[in-house]
């Protein structure tokens, strides 16, 4: 079972992340994407824990920089790798983004990297600022009901009612705050040139049937970029595959070696 850690810092803007570890051995984070919460990882978390030191934690909801998310995180791997200072670095969609940026400006606390149906810049940027409008505009209480009728595109299609109906209930405690910020943050994100500079050990995870992010062009073309980088290829999932029943993370991680966990 995770314990919860609190996190706080000497500084004014210092949040309590909910940070949660679980497990032992080596430390992988899992940042999490445009909802904010960590808790979406709830079906991963488990079997990460046999095999490391698995830690979950929040975004900022204020944070208007990318910077402000990196330093964020930089505090997060503090706590979770005090001694070592390294950790297997694991982003979904916009988590993927941070990992990227974490992974150029603080090299040396990331291990290995590994990033999921992400990007190095978002194009076409109208439909970042076409985002922002609606939701702006809508009634934050009908977000529930636009999350019911676009699960089709969004969601693996094999994944059963009862994860849908729990990915409903959490993300349901997110904020418009938190979702407008991050698709601003995206508007100035683009580290295309960065990327050669990343020389950990990279994984890019691309889902077959992403309909949200053409993930797999992108992650071919940020492969292209990270010496040494890996593509895997999800099949038959779409843009949330991380709570169907045939994605297991501690299994792909495994399975590639670049993590070294278990044997660590």
């Amino acid at each position: 079972m995770g314990v919860d850690v609190p996190l706080r810092g000497d500084r004014p803007e210092a949040y309590d992340p909910a940070l949660t570890v679980d497990g032992t051995g080596p430390a992988v984070v899992l940042v999490p994407g445009m909802d904010g919460t960590g808790q979406l990882f709830y079906r991963q978390t488990p079997g990460l824990a046999r095999v490391g030191r698995v830690a979950t934690y929040a975004l900022r909801n204020e944070a208007t920089r990318m910077d402000v998310l990196v330093a964020d995180l930089g505090r997060v791997i503090d706590i979770v790798a005090p001694v070592e200072r390294q950790v297997v670095l694991v982003g979904e969609s916009f988590g993927g983004t941070l990992a990227l940026s974490f992974a150029i400006a603080r090299p040396e606390r990331v291990r290995a990297l590994v990033i999921l149906n992400s990007f190095a810049h978002f194009a076409p940027q109208f439909r970042l600022r076409l985002a922002v409008y609606g939701l702006s505009v809508m009634p934050w209480g009908a977000m529930s009901s636009v999350r019911r009728l676009t699960a089709f595109r969004l969601h693996s299609p094999h994944t059963h009612r009862e994860e849908l109906h729990r990915f409903m209930e959490l993300t349901a405690r997110t904020s418009r705050e938190g979702y407008i910020n991050r698709l601003k943050i995206l508007m100035e994100y683009d580290v295309r040139d960065r990327l050669p500079d990343i020389r950990c050990p990279t994984l890019f995870l691309a889902s077959e049937l992403d309909h949200l992010v053409p993930s797999l062009d992108q992650a071919r073309d940020m492969a292209a970029r990270v010496p040494g980088a890996v593509v895997r290829v999800l099949a038959g999932h779409g843009h949330i595959c991380l709570i169907a029943p045939d994605v297991d993370l501690a299994e792909i991680l495994g399975e590639w070696g670049g993590a070294e966990l278990g044997g660590a």
